[in-house]
């Protein structure tokens, strides 16, 4: 079911698409290399996290790969199947790179393009500090929005970091084998 159906759905049926409650404070990724447990930081970054938990609830990320691994920068993911076709996503997200988080090894950010306001679902996790992605450091001067951090599984993602490599299609630094998300949940109480 597509993100669009499923919105329809929930409105023609009176569902409530609410945000998520402030102890849904972790989110594993099942990959193919092992477990991330992420923490993610609602109090700095409300809409991103909201946005990244609704996909999650979803299955949005279920099934995607790390599409573009570049082993001394980052790991990204969260919108591409194997066969590196993107899947469908919702409207994007303003963009909260002024929350004092900053773009140091283990945190997770959201990807977007050179528009600030264009994060979706697709999200990296920094291998190194990146301070260059940072609020006020990038060439336009907006940063790349951090909503949270590796709190378990960071083994994983150096594993994840040190794949072979190569271009497909106008995708560079695509895994020769792909590093699939096989499932994301989050840990409620």
């Amino acid at each position: 079911m597509s993100i669009k159906t499923f919105l329809t759905a929930a409105l023609i049926s009176g569902l409530a698409i609410t945000a998520s409650p402030s102890w849904a404070q972790r989110v594993t990724l099942q990959t193919s290399a092992g477990n991330i447990v992420l923490e993610l930081q609602r109090d700095y970054a409300p809409q991103t996290v909201d946005n990244f938990v609704s996909y999650v609830k979803f299955r949005h990320y279920d099934g995607t790969v790390f599409h573009r691994v570049i082993k001394d920068f980052m790991i990204q993911g969260g919108g591409m199947d194997a066969k590196m076709q993107e899947r469908p996503t919702k409207k994007p997200i303003p963009l909260e790179d002024r929350s004092g988080l900053k773009n140091v090894r283990g945190s997770i950010a959201m990807a977007r393009t050179m528009d600030p306001n264009s994060a979706t679902a697709q999200f990296f996790i920094n291998v190194v500090d990146n301070p260059g992605l940072d609020h006020g450091n990038t060439r336009d001067g907006h940063g790349y929005a951090v909503f949270g951090k590796v709190v378990e599984g960071m083994d994983v993602v150096d594993k994840i970091r040190e794949v072979p490599v190569r271009p497909v299609g106008g995708h560079g630094h695509v895994p020769t084998m792909p590093v699939t998300i096989i499932k994301a949940t989050v840990q409620e109480k």
